[in-house]
């Protein structure tokens, strides 16, 4: 699968799996009108409820970066993660090919280089065939050793291979609130 194709593949199984939390919007740009614009591939916003207004101020954001290879990775097209939680979705492969750079922190150092003001708190998701168990360590761990090719004809899910851990939001909601409704009026 070439890298527009993988892309394609990863943003659809992204939304896919976002369908039960209908509150997101792709291709949001963050410091619109600018010189400086900056886009993330998709922001969700999950309220603690939708009853009352206190229920959606406590409401949290995630960003999604989707990068089809390490290439992608280091291309400076965008590793901005500004939400609570952050992931970057990615193919196994390219998971286990950024492994080196995530221990000896070349990833991190580059994303703080390059994106001082995303945040260093990131998760890493990647697409697994859907028969696969995910309280089976085993099945996980045969799966990364030897990755289901994308072009297979099986049903695929999301797995977080790296949880994103909680952290602190530098952008109002009001703000991240109104770039994903621009970005939603604009597609």
């Amino acid at each position: 699968m070439n890298r527009k194709a993988t892309t394609m593949f990863l943003t659809d199984l992204l939304e896919e799996s976002l369908q039960d939390r209908k509150y997101y919007a792709k291709e949001v740009t963050l410091d619109y009108g600018t010189a400086h614009p900056k886009r993330v591939d998709l922001i969700q916003f999950i309220p603690a409820g939708v009853t009352c207004v206190s229920d959606i101020e406590k409401g949290e954001f995630i960003c999604y970066e989707i990068k089809s290879c390490v290439n992608d990775v280091y291309s400076g097209n965008g590793l901005r993660f500004y939400g609570e939680q952050n992931y970057m979705v990615t193919t196994m492969e390219t998971y286990k090919e950024l492994m080196d750079d995530l221990r000896e922190d070349k990833f991190w150092k580059y994303l703080k280089e390059n994106y001082p003001e995303s945040n260093n708190n990131v998760g890493i998701m990647v697409p697994i065939p859907t028969h696969i168990n995910l309280k089976d360590v085993r099945e996980i761990y045969e799966e990364f050793k030897n990755p289901t090719p994308l072009e297979a004809d099986t049903s695929w899910k999301l797995y977080k291979i790296i949880p994103s851990r909680q952290s602190s939001r530098k952008r109002p909601m009001n703000e991240l609130l109104l770039c994903m409704l621009r970005s939603k009026h604009r597609n």
